[in-house]
């Protein structure tokens, strides 16, 4: 039987409801869906080991011996059964909590034991381990590598717990080794010196030995990286064929612009991106490009070089920002560059009034408006340009691809697209979720900018902190003070806002402070915003609402309360908002006493570098690529059934270089030997989604 049709339902130890839970637990309908539920970790199980000779808590082991004693411990819930375990020469305790009534132990008769140690009162001991009577043990229990595979809740109140899934795959063993058809040619696998596909799945869940497995492994998270690099590469060549608007003047605005009103000397990297820019605007194809800046590196300037740009050859530009902070900062400050120069800038938001709208779209339609900067409100179908050439996506994975898309379809060809982000995005995840975009970098800081010095403190140094905050403030600087957002409950995240805030206000009576939150009414917080802004207020109290777009030069010091419920990449983007002068700037993180070892290395990767990059790596590494961006794991554009962006990087390479040289060769894999990898991606289409389709 096929295995890629055969409905998971009649497999061996399955049936109906076992069936409907995998499907909706893990998406398994067929029994090769269920062979490809790779597992997550391996233990050998050929190695015992004596009692004496257990020497830490993260190793499971396994004990042949007998139960030479057991009782019960309390009464009603609290309710535990107590157990001795032998080797014959030294004993440890056993403690069960739950189903102790279900237990039929038996004094001296040999058990194998297996589980994980527990340090308890300096003494080891297991809790609730594996006890198998020794004429149940089955052999391949006790010998190899038994692999662990991931359940859910759900899923462990079917039986379906790891040794329950591993039965299944078990009863799939025999039509596994009737082979499974082949989805990488021989000279991709010769020139690799990979494993066949049957060969490593079959290996991958009954491995010999740790090399064999290791080499299955490697085929698998191959095959998986390949196949998504070959659909990105394809886009990619697709998309350079679209017919784009050609601009190839560089003209009076911009150099207008360049020769009289630049604030600064460009750096080497902003020169760069817009050379690489220039070329794309002026190829005549459509350009799709990623523009990546750390924080305070100057996209927005580049942003308006290229809209001048489109603008000298009879374009209009849109930039569309998340959120309206982000947007009016975007217009504030290229309004600011600009109002020297006869060159017309609109802002259109959520909070633009009908009488504003009408007049705003009036000067679109006439092609009297060249650069129109906004949120959502973009999208609005009343939204009519005379001649929308380019179109700038600042943080563009806030925006659904449905909803960028909307913006392409206001001209006769899709408009060129620049996405820019301050999330500096790991190498890896940069191939992989925008793999099919160009990618352009700005990784040089504006001259004059002092790096910001990052301190760790704990809340038992709160007071020192205010009194470094109030130091600053003399020296007339001003302050962010952030509280986290809870997202298990907004309200308790607002009610420690307003005690943080009433607590501020009570240690700097002389001064005065600002609130902003995300439920606050866009007026009310632009009024709020503005008062920090204009140097009004002192001190701006805040959630994360600041994290994107807020560019207040004076703001010297940003102090992060239990900084610890942050991940990197989101302190990192706090962090930007100061050092934006020419000031020295302070970051300050304050941390609860008792931190896990993740959050001390957090605070550690910050305290000791200001590199975006080697951050967004480091917070890879850490916390796996589905949280990045501010996005949950099923926000990564598919699903890694066995490879990892953290850790597989060069094996990413080599697939994405293997997959550029197929398609150098037959960019429409028309050839025959190259079908093969056309008929997959088909079958791939469903679950392997295009992050970067803008266009």
């Amino acid at each position: 039987m096929d295995l890629s049709t055969q409905d998971i339902t009649y497999c061996k130890g399955v049936g109906t409801k076992r069936a409907d839970i995998l499907r909706k637990e893990l998406g398994v309908h067929t029994a090769l869906d269920m062979l490809q539920q790779y597992p997550y970790k391996y233990i050998d199980r050929s190695r015992f080991v004596y009692i004496h000779e257990i020497d830490n808590e993260d190793t499971f082991v396994q004990i042949k011996g007998v139960i030479t004693e057991y009782h019960t411990v309390g009464v009603g819930k609290s309710q535990r059964l107590v157990a001795t375990f032998s080797d014959g020469q030294h004993t440890i305790e056993i403690v069960w909590f739950r189903q102790i009534q279900y237990l039929k132990l038996q004094l001296n008769k040999p058990y194998l034991l297996f589980g994980k140690p527990s340090a308890f009162n300096h003494q080891y001991n297991f809790v609730h381990p594996e006890l198998t009577p020794w004429e149940k043990v089955k052999p391949e229990m006790t010998s190899g590598l038994e692999p662990y595979y991931n359940t859910t809740e759900k899923m462990k109140q079917a039986g379906l717990n790891s040794r329950g899934m591993r039965a299944i795959i078990l009863n799939l063993k025999d039509e596994l080794r009737q082979g499974l058809p082949e989805t990488l040619g021989v000279d991709l696998v010769k020139a690799y010196k990979l494993m066949g596909r049957s060969e490593a799945i079959y290996t991958v869940h009954f491995p010999k030995d740790t090399l064999s497995m290791r080499q299955a492994r490697m085929r698998l998270k191959f095959e998986e990286l390949f196949f998504i690099q070959l659909q990105l590469l394809r886009q990619m060549k697709k998309r350079e064929q679209n017919i784009g608007y050609k601009m190839p003047v560089v003209g009076r605005l911009f150099h207008h612009f360049y020769n009289d009103y630049l604030p600064f000397e460009l750096t080497g990297a902003q020169k760069r991106v817009v050379k690489e820019i220039q070329n794309d605007l002026r190829s005549g194809g459509q350009m799709n490009r990623l523009l990546q800046g750390d924080v305070g590196s100057g996209k927005t300037l580049v942003a308006l070089l290229c809209a001048l740009l489109a603008a000298d050859n009879g374009f209009q530009t849109c930039i569309m920002a998340p959120t309206e902070i982000l947007a009016q900062q975007h217009y504030q400050t290229v309004s600011q560059m600009l109002k020297e120069m006869d060159v017309r800038v609109a802002l259109l938001t959520g909070s633009t009034t009908r009488r504003q709208r009408d007049l705003l779209h009036q000067g679109l339609r006439a092609g009297q408006i060249q650069i129109l900067i906004g949120t959502h409100a973009l999208l609005e179908d009343e939204v009519q340009f005379a001649n929308l050439g380019l179109c700038i996506i600042d943080e563009q994975h806030r925006f659904g691809v449905a909803q960028r898309s909307r913006l392409w379809y206001k001209n006769e060809y899709a408009p060129h697209i620049l996405v820019m982000t301050a999330t500096p995005i790991p190498r890896t995840l940069a191939m992989t979720v925008y793999g099919d975009l160009k990618v352009s970098v700005i990784d040089e800081l504006p001259p004059g900018r002092k790096p910001v010095q990052t301190l760790h403190y704990t809340l038992y140094r709160k007071g020192d902190v205010y009194r470094f905050m109030e130091q600053q403030i003399v020296k007339g600087h001003q302050v962010y003070v952030v509280f986290p957002l809870i997202k298990e409950s907004e309200k308790l995240d607002l009610q420690d806002l307003q005690n943080g805030f009433e607590e501020i206000c009570q240690a700097f009576p002389r001064y005065r402070v600002s609130m902003i939150h995300g439920q606050m009414k866009s007026l009310e917080k632009d009024e709020q915003m503005q008062r920090f802004q204009s140097g009004e207020t002192q001190i701006l109290v805040a959630t994360t609402v600041i994290e994107v777009g807020v560019n207040v030069p004076n703001a010297s010091v940003m102090v992060i309360m239990n900084a610890e419920r942050f991940g990197l990449s989101q302190l990192h983007q706090l962090r930007g908002r100061v050092g934006r002068g020419a000031e020295q700037s302070y970051c300050v993180l304050l941390t609860r006493v008792e931190l896990t070892k993740d959050t001390r290395q957090r605070m550690d990767i910050m305290v000791a570098t200001n590199d975006g990059f080697r951050i967004a790596e480091a917070d890879l590494q850490l916390r796996g690529p589905g949280d990045l961006e501010g996005t949950q794991q099923s926000g990564l554009p598919f699903d890694l059934k066995i490879a990892s962006l953290a850790t597989d990087g060069k094996l990413l390479e080599l697939a994405r270089e293997a997959a550029q040289t197929i398609l150098n060769d037959d960019p429409q894999l028309d050839k025959e030997r190259n079908r093969l990898y056309k008929r997959q991606l088909d079958l791939l289409r469903v679950t392997v989604a295009n992050w970067g389709d803008i266009s």
